[in-house]
C-alpha cells in the first residue's frame, strides 16, 4: 500500500471516528502508546544538557566557532561547516 492510499484510508476512519467521543478517547490513548514506542533521539536527561552546554561553552572559549557569511541561508551554513 503506498503513502497516499495509507492517507486516504487514515482519513476515511478518522471522519467515522471524530463523530464519536468514546472512539475519539480511546484512538488518543492508542496514539500516545504508539507515540511513547518511538525514541526521540533529541530527549537527554538533564545531566546530558549541561555537559553538551560546558562542551560548547569550553569549545568557544578556545575559539572554535562558526559564523554565518552574509547573505549565506542556514542550508548553506550547514553544508559548509559539516
Amino acid at each position: 500500500m503506498t503513502a497516499v492510499q495509507l492517507n486516504a484510508e487514515i482519513l476515511r476512519n478518522m471522519s467515522i471516528v471524530v463523530e464519536d467521543e468514546t472512539l475519539m478517547n480511546q484512538l488518543a490513548r492508542y496514539l500516545r502508546k504508539l507515540v511513547a514506542k518511538k525514541e526521540d533521539p533529541t530527549l537527554m536527561t538533564q545531566e546530558e544538557f549541561f555537559a553538551k552546554l560546558e562542551r560548547g561553552e569550553e569549545e568557544f572559549r578556545q575559539g572554535k566557532t562558526y559564523r554565518m557569511l552574509p547573505g549565506e541561508n542556514l542550508d548553506d551554513f550547514l553544508k559548509r561547516v559539516g
